[in-house]
């Protein structure tokens, strides 16, 4: 039974010489990279010149380096901060985004359908991450009063500081080189940035990703009207995408308007598709009433009441409301985006006036500009239920825009936010509302959002329901309304960024004694045991909402995790009878492969050890490890 002293993320400088030794055999020796051996088998494609145009700066290198540095924090859960925790599939991470970037690398690789960000714009006033890249989970702690040491503390980067542009480089750089790595092959991401950093985000973009992967520059329209500027008045933001890999990439798509409408005559209603009647007709033309009938289509009629019962068709509707008799076909083939998009910062006000957040930001996104982003990312039915990344989520625009659009399509997306809990001013609305941080703002948001979005579902339904109506299309209506509401995920799952739940071996001669103590017993005090499964999680590639069933196993409490990927008991006084229960429990759910983890000092001596082994090895389990 091997015994698990340490946890950390993905190593992955260690995956990338596996890979290397796989494709060039011949380079690796005695475990080292011979780089004149690459050279000799990459021939004349090798630049060892420094007069060549690449994109550098002050502390690139250490970015560079840092981002294939693994984590050996963890997340620990928050059930009081969640919302349907037992249900939910969303997950809601209040951290410093570099670190949940590497924990997230093995349980989230290749997984991340979309990725918006809407990062610091770099304008004197806002802060940038200063990542001490020597301890950065230890400036975490710090920053967040976890600790007493001394630490990073967020600060603005002012325009006097010698690395101005460099300082937020250094933030973006080993960021987006790890979230690319959680982006599935057809995946995409959006970075919305202003005048003061729009040049290098290109930059970075381009030499992370490939110039060859840029979906395309957008301008987006954020506000309307004259103002105070020095030189210009600026109504629009930059909007940079980029697919991970634009051979695999679908195009960004937004529905294409096949309209229609009910038409009456003779107290007879037929629909008609008013698109067809425009390439008849002309934009601007009309359809002789007397010659109408011609389009009448009884089978057209029944298409669409089908259709609006199975998801193929949606009724339109304006602020709301539905339009009587108007309907939209959902295509498969919609239209390709325009590269300039208008959404208006000042409705990003309006929608959290509607939540009573509106005084605590001061440019929120707009909800249309996220729900526009995310449909075009995931318009396509088999794209309904992806994971959609944030991890700078700000006011939360992100979620709400994803559980909003999930009760308007019946999708089922997964949205995972992170944000860093930065302290909110002393003098501002947020701290006198006792919001210490944003990310408990943003948290705030979310909850509101999702009751909102759930009690107007609800509010439609009870409406038909008042109606009595006998007509058999409503009773439809109302079992799929209500179908819609019982799937629809309005929760998120809470966790905070903290140091490993394993005390890690010191080597050091001068503390052995005290070292000796910590490893007999190497969990850390005041560690629960969802602790320690959450990290254990991550430590195997599991995604954080994956479902965890408890039992109790001759009087233990063991989980299943993973439908028995997994099989966790951290109880002590482990006796046969327990190993016996997990095994008997293996068969029942009979996973592919299984993994049996106990707590180190759960058995009395190493005979009992070995027994567990021998009992799990009956049942088909090989691999047993403690903890």
């Amino acid at each position: 039974m091997e015994k698990i002293t340490t946890l950390t993320s993905t190593d992955l400088v260690a995956n990338n010489i596996e890979t290397l030794k796989n494709l060039f055999p011949t380079i690796v020796k005695e475990g080292k990279i011979d780089l004149k051996e690459l050279q000799s088998l990459l021939g004349e494609n090798v630049e060892e010149t420094d007069e060549f145009y690449r994109f550098t700066w002050a502390g690139k290198n250490q970015a560079r380096i840092e981002a294939n540095k693994p984590s050996t924090a963890t997340l620990r859960p928050n059930q009081a901060d969640s919302k349907n925790w037992d249900t939910t599939q969303n997950v809601f991470i209040e951290v410093d985004n570099l670190e949940v970037l590497k924990l997230l690398q093995k349980s989230y690789a290749n997984k991340i359908k979309m990725i918006y960000i809407d990062p610091p714009y770099n304008t004197g006033k806002d802060f940038v991450y200063k990542d001490n890249y020597k301890d950065n989970l230890g400036n975490y702690l710090t920053l967040t009063g976890q600790t007493d040491d001394e630490g990073k503390k967020l600060s603005t980067n002012t325009e006097t500081d010698g690395r101005y542009h460099s300082n937020w480089l250094n933030m973006m750089y080993p960021r987006l080189r790890l979230a690319r790595n959680l982006m599935t092959d057809d995946g995409v991401i959006f970075i919305s940035i202003d005048d003061n950093e729009s040049s290098n985000t290109r930059k970075i973009l381009d030499e992370i990703f490939g110039e060859n992967n840029l979906v395309g520059e957008f301008i987006v329209v954020r506000a309307e009207g004259g103002g105070l500027a020095k030189q210009v008045i600026k109504g629009h933001d930059y909007l940079y995408v980029f697919a991970k890999n634009i051979n695999n990439f679908n195009p960004l798509l937004r529905p294409k308007d096949i309209r229609g409408k009910i038409v009456t005559k003779d107290n007879e209603e037929y629909w008609i598709e008013e698109d067809w009647l425009r390439k008849e007709f002309g934009k601007y033309g009309t359809c002789p009433y007397n010659e109408i009938e011609k389009y009448f289509n009884i089978d057209k009629k029944i298409e669409i009441n089908n259709g609006l019962k199975n998801g193929d068709y949606v009724l339109l509707n304006k602020n709301g409301v539905e339009i009587v008799g108007r309907y939209r076909k959902i295509s498969e083939d919609g239209s390709k985006f325009y590269s300039i998009l208008k959404h208006l910062n000042k409705t990003g006000i309006e929608e959290l006036q509607k939540l009573n957040l509106d005084s605590f930001f001061d440019f929120p996104k707009p909800l249309s500009l996220l729900k526009e982003l995310i449909l075009g990312a995931t318009f396509f039915k088999k794209d309904k239920s992806n994971f959609i990344l944030d991890f700078f989520s700000g006011s939360g625009t992100t979620a709400h825009a994803v559980m909003q659009l999930n009760s308007e399509d019946g999708g089922n997306r997964k949205c995972i936010s992170v944000q860093l809990p930065e302290p909110t001013d002393e003098k501002s609305e947020a701290f006198k509302a006792n919001y210490k941080t944003i990310a408990e703002i943003t948290k705030e948001r979310i909850r509101r959002a999702g009751k909102l979005i759930y009690d107007k579902q609800k509010l439609k339904i009870d409406e038909l329901k008042q109606k009595n109506s006998l007509l058999q299309e409503d009773k439809d209506k109302i079992v799929n309304l209500q179908t819609a509401l019982d799937n629809l995920d309005i929760g998120f799952k809470a966790f905070k960024l903290d140091s490993s739940n394993i005390v890690a071996w010191d080597g050091n001669p001068d503390n052995l004694e005290a070292s000796l103590d910590l490893f007999e017993n190497n969990i850390k005090p005041n560690r629960s045991e969802e602790d320690i499964l959450f990290e254990i999680l991550l430590k195997y590639g599991l995604d954080l909402t994956v479902t965890i069933e408890e039992k109790t196993i001759s009087n233990k409490k063991g989980y299943s995790i993973g439908a028995g990927t997994i099989f966790i008991c951290l109880a002590n006084d482990i006796t046969p009878a327990v190993s016996e229960g997990i095994g008997a429990w293996k068969e029942e759910l009979n996973p592919t492969r299984s993994r049996v983890i106990f707590k180190d000092t759960g058995f009395e001596n190493d005979k009992n050890k070995t027994n567990a082994m021998q009992i799990l090895k009956r049942f088909g389990i090989e691999e047993v490890n403690s903890i």
